[in-house]
C-alpha cells in the first residue's frame, strides 16, 4: 500500500457505493474500481496536492482527472455530497464560503470593478 492512507470506512462506501456510475448495472463500460477512485479525490482534497502528484498507488494520475472531469459534468458529485451531507466524517470536504477566506486581493482592485467602453463601441 505504500504509505498511502485511506479514507473511506465500510459504511460510508454501502452509503455511495449504488449512487455512482459504472456499475454493472449501468449501460456503458463498467468503471474500474470507483471506491479507489474516490480515495484517490479524497486523498487529493486532503493534500491540497495537483493532479500530476497523485501516488501511483491510485492509478494513473491522467485517467483519475479526466473522470473526475467528466463526474463533475454530469453532477456525480453534487448528489454524491448531497446523499453524504449527513456524515459527520466528511465535514472537512463539505467546504463552502463560510469556511474558506479569500485572500485580500481576489476580491479585485481598489474601487470595484469598472466597465471600460471599447474605442470601436465609444466612436460609433
Amino acid at each position: 500500500m505504500s504509505g498511502v492512507r485511506l479514507i473511506l470506512k465500510d459504511h460510508q462506501w454501502e452509503r455511495m457505493e449504488p449512487h455512482l456510475p459504472g456499475k454493472r448495472s449501468d449501460p456503458g463500460r463498467t468503471g474500474t474500481d470507483n471506491r479507489l477512485f474516490l480515495e484517490a479525490v479524497l486523498w487529493l482534497a486532503r493534500t491540497g496536492s495537483p493532479w500530476r502528484d497523485l501516488p501511483d498507488f491510485f492509478g494513473n494520475w491522467n485517467s483519475a482527472f479526466v473522470r473526475f472531469s467528466r463526474w463533475s459534468k454530469d453532477g456525480v458529485w453534487d448528489r454524491l455530497f448531497a446523499m453524504m451531507a449527513d456524515e459527520p466524517d466528511f465535514e472537512y470536504v463539505m467546504i463552502d464560503s463560510t469556511i474558506v477566506r479569500a485572500h485580500q486581493h481576489a476580491a479585485g482592485k481598489k474601487g470595484g470593478l469598472k466597465l471600460v467602453r471599447s474605442v470601436g463601441r465609444a466612436a460609433g
